[in-house]
């Protein structure tokens, strides 16, 4: 007996994943592509950054989906791998930045310029791109709290389940992640 893919829950894709159904990896891919896109997008900062890390949050996922365990949700399964995903990346783009910085100057013509560019400039007077770039500069551990609550609509608990942390800290997180970020944001407006 096959059951529906589209009415299935999360655990009994797994199960048919592992069992060999391409179909099961399709569907998990349709069920969770958008949600984990937005939360790398958020804690990226960056649209073609996401869509890569998105799909190595899914490829490191289904290359070890033989260990997960169904009695976990999928979902925040998937949210701690992107998580980790993004955690990744920042580490490698501030060490990038880092060799940058201390690159030989006979070896300045070799370095992509860092400039942004007039239409990216553009766009970040828009509104929406000003918060997103406060929230980008907030330390990670508050913007993946923010970012989860708020952008994804996560409860407390499963927040706290993502994050490893008690719903306590998630509390004090979100509240410090807010703070700080009104007041980045009214550093730019009195900066203008």
């Amino acid at each position: 007996m096959s059951i529906k893919l589209a009415g299935g829950s999360d655990a009994e894709l797994v199960t048919l994943a592992v069992g060999g159904r391409q179909d099961a990896y399709r569907e998990l891919l349709a069920r969770h592509r958008e949600p984990i896109y937005r939360l790398v997008r958020a804690s990226t900062g960056d649209q073609h950054e996401a869509v890569d890390l998105t799909q190595e949050t899914f490829v490191a996922a289904f290359s070890a989906i033989g260990r997960f365990d169904t009695t976990r949700s999928f979902p925040v399964w998937l949210r701690q791998i992107a998580l980790n995903k993004c955690r990744d990346w920042a580490r490698r783009r501030r060490l990038r930045a880092m060799l940058w910085r201390t690159a030989p100057v006979d070896a300045a013509h070799d370095i992509p310029d860092a400039s942004v560019p007039a239409d990216i400039q553009a766009a970040d007077r828009a509104e929406l791109a000003r918060v997103n770039a406060a929230i980008a500069r907030l330390p990670s551990r508050l913007r993946e709290t923010l970012i989860l609550r708020t952008i994804e609509g996560l409860g407390q608990a499963e927040t706290a389940e993502v994050l490893r942390i008690t719903e306590k800290a998630v509390e004090t997180r979100l509240y410090r992640a807010r703070s700080k970020l009104s007041a980045l944001l009214e550093a730019d407006r009195r900066a203008k």
